[in-house]
Order: structure tokens, then C-alpha cells, then sequence
């Protein structure tokens, strides 16, 4: 027996906030009867997965246990670039002079994530 992931769950302040920056991301639009204000709003990924963001009262205050790591369709640093200008920030920086590793972002929430090389630059 085994279970298939449905969603991937962010606790945020600002659901609808919080998903318009991440629709940005993935290029995927927020639930269609999702709206402004709600308690939660749902981005479903190509994959079938979820990105669920849900309101809570309490703010961010440590690291994420669990995160994304984003492989773009275009080079790393397009994306990152890409990303900051969305609202997003460096958190930290592992990439390397030969072109592996990857950068830690946060979201405009404070929520890390990665981007790591794309496919054609690990070729």
C-alpha cells in the first residue's frame, strides 16, 4: 500500500496574498472559486498536486522543516533574478563557480525555498 502527496500545505497570514505571489511562480492560477479574504486558497500544480495556503494567527518564526526546491525552464539565474523581482529574498547562497548548487529564497511570507539548476544547465 502507499499514499499519493494531495497537497502541500503553507501556513501563511494572507492566503490570497501569499497565492497571487506563488501563481506568479508556478505560472498556475489560484482555485477558480477561490477569493479574497477566504481562509484558504488552493494553487493545483501540472503535477495534481496542491499548494494549499491556509490563514493562521501565529507569525513565522523559525526555519521551515519543510520546503520546495523549484527547477526552472530557464537558467538558475534568470529565475532567481525572476523571483526576487516578484518579492521574494535571498536567504542564502550555495551556488558554486561551476555552475552546481542552488540559492535559498524566501517567500514574501518568509517561507524558504530553493532553485536549483535548470534541466539543460545540468546536461
Amino acid at each position: 500500500m502507499t499514499s499519493v502527496v494531495d497537497n502541500i500545505t503553507v501556513d501563511c497570514a494572507d492566503p490570497w496574498k501569499l497565492a497571487q505571489f506563488w501563481t506568479q511562480v508556478t505560472g498556475r492560477p489560484v482555485g477558480e472559486d477561490d477569493k479574497p479574504g477566504e481562509e484558504e486558497i488552493g494553487i493545483t500544480l501540472d503535477s495534481g498536486v496542491t499548494l494549499l495556503f491556509i490563514a493562521v494567527p501565529e507569525p513565522k518564526t523559525t526555519k521551515n522543516r519543510l520546503h520546495l526546491c523549484l527547477t526552472p525552464d530557464v537558467p538558475r539565474e534568470e529565475e532567481v533574478d525572476r523571483l526576487l523581482k516578484l518579492g521574494a529574498t535571498l536567504h542564502s547562497d550555495h551556488r558554486r563557480e561551476d555552475g552546481s548548487g542552488w540559492a535559498v529564497l524566501r517567500d514574501p511570507e518568509g517561507n524558504e525555498f530553493c532553485v536549483l539548476r535548470s534541466a539543460a544547465e545540468k546536461a
